[in-house]
């Protein structure tokens, strides 16, 4: 039996050599000094070696726990090196970079992206170059422990997952007997819900709108802000809009048709086109469309980024200005509007009578019910939607400052 003494102080030679360790496993030194950990097993009566690695980033507990892994690939009737899929060379960071490429056709290119560095961040520079079947749970919650200690408690119950996805994998390749990181749901502490911060009266709504249309800044993202308020879509809906999505303004059932591909949908729903979300405009919301084109002369987005315009906002900048609105700063996000909205138009609705807004004003919010299909496509409820969006409109649009003045403000302070 081999030790890691041994291993280490192992030199090269004028030919190659083998220290042996026990069940066909052994290092073969080369005269170049590589170490590298072979396995010799049988299969169908040929002699056959599989490398498993390179000593010391394969240790020796890793190639013994390799070996295992690769005898009970070959006990189950498979060759352990039939396919490099199935090899037992893979070291975690290997498998983790294959299932991601695998995975990330089904995400949008954000979230590949943002998986694939959680990996790189958290994962790799501890576990990656270890042998999968090597790697224990503990190890794998001292990783997640750290995203803990500094807050991150959702993003760490998120790696946990894709981390299980990924051992998953390798039970079904071969390289490893048991998933670790699946036996630690329980073991994070549970994610507290947070809301976002939003206004919760009709007063304090045109309050903020009014301090923010005083406020210095570019009238662009001023124009935005108010849009988002009346509308009360999600924020990257807004970022992203493009005037051909802005349909009838001079008519008199103005909307506003979201593809698909903008809204908070399956990757899969996504790609139908027939998913749409359509938006009923109140005058209000007319208006302030027709000014942003204008001051846009034609380019690809209703509000386009202040430095590219050939760019969306970025998502930064109604946030930003939002916590510069002295009074408001940590009591609203741009977010915040779609609570405001079903707050102020819900409690309406019961003061009147009328329990049946509230599934409504949920279509509105394209809240999705669980296990229906969504209806994002459909002009469902489109009469009483458009005169709920008017309500709101008037509602806020009291007193506000004129869209004249935002244009025509000082842009700086």
């Amino acid at each position: 039996m081999l030790t890691d003494a041994k291993c280490r102080s192992a030199k090269p030679r004028d030919k190659s050599y083998k220290l042996a360790d026990g069940r066909g496993l052994y290092l073969e030194v080369l005269p170049s000094g590589y170490r590298s950990w072979r396995w010799k097993y049988r299969i169908d009566g040929r002699e056959k070696r599989l490398t498993i690695g390179g000593y010391p980033e394969v240790s020796l507990a890793d190639a013994r726990a390799a070996r295992e892994v690769a005898a009970k690939t070959l006990r189950d009737g498979a060759d352990p090196s039939l396919s490099k899929s199935q090899a037992v060379t893979s070291n975690f960071e290997e498998l983790a970079r294959r299932w991601h490429a695998r995975q990330k056709g089904l995400w949008s290119e954000s979230h590949a992206r943002n998986v694939l560095n959680s990996l790189e961040v958290e994962v790799f520079p501890t576990l990656g170059r270890r042998a999968v079947a090597t790697i224990r749970a503990q190890e794998v919650l001292a990783v997640l422990e750290r995203m803990v200690a500094r807050g991150a408690v959702d993003q760490a119950h998120r790696l946990r997952q894709r981390l299980s996805d990924i051992f998953t994998v390798a039970i079904a390749s071969g390289v490893a007997s048991d998933n670790p990181a699946e036996m630690l749901r329980k073991a994070l502490p549970p994610v507290i819900k947070r809301n976002y911060p939003a206004l919760t009266t009709i007063e304090d709504a045109r309050a903020l709108l009014t301090a923010d249309a005083n406020l210095p800044g570019f009238p662009l993202v001023k124009l935005a802000s108010r849009l988002l308020a009346l509308t009360a879509v999600r924020s990257e809906a807004l970022r992203h809009a493009e005037p051909s999505e802005f349909e009838e303004l001079d008519g008199e059932q103005p909307i506003w048709r979201i593809p698909a591909a903008k809204m908070k949908l399956g990757v899969e729903q996504r790609k139908q086109a027939s998913l749409q979300f359509i938006v009923p405009l109140a005058p209000q919301s007319v208006a302030i469309v027709k000014l942003a084109s204008e001051l846009t002369r034609g380019g690809p987005y209703l509000f386009p980024n202040l430095r590219w315009p050939h760019q969306p906002m970025s998502e930064n900048a109604l946030s930003v200005r939002y916590r510069a609105i002295p009074g408001f700063t940590g009591r609203h996000v741009p977010h915040g509007w779609r609570s405001t909205f079903s707050t102020v138009m819900n409690e309406r609705a019961q003061e009147e009578g009328r329990a049946g807004d509230r599934a409504i004003i949920d279509l509105m919010l394209a809240h999705q019910p669980q296990g229906v299909e969504p209806i994002y496509n459909r002009a469902a409820y489109m009469p009483r939607r458009r005169e709920i969006a008017q309500e709101w409109a008037d509602h806020l649009d009291v007193d506000l400052p004129s869209l004249v003045s935002i244009v025509e403000g000082r842009r700086h302070r």
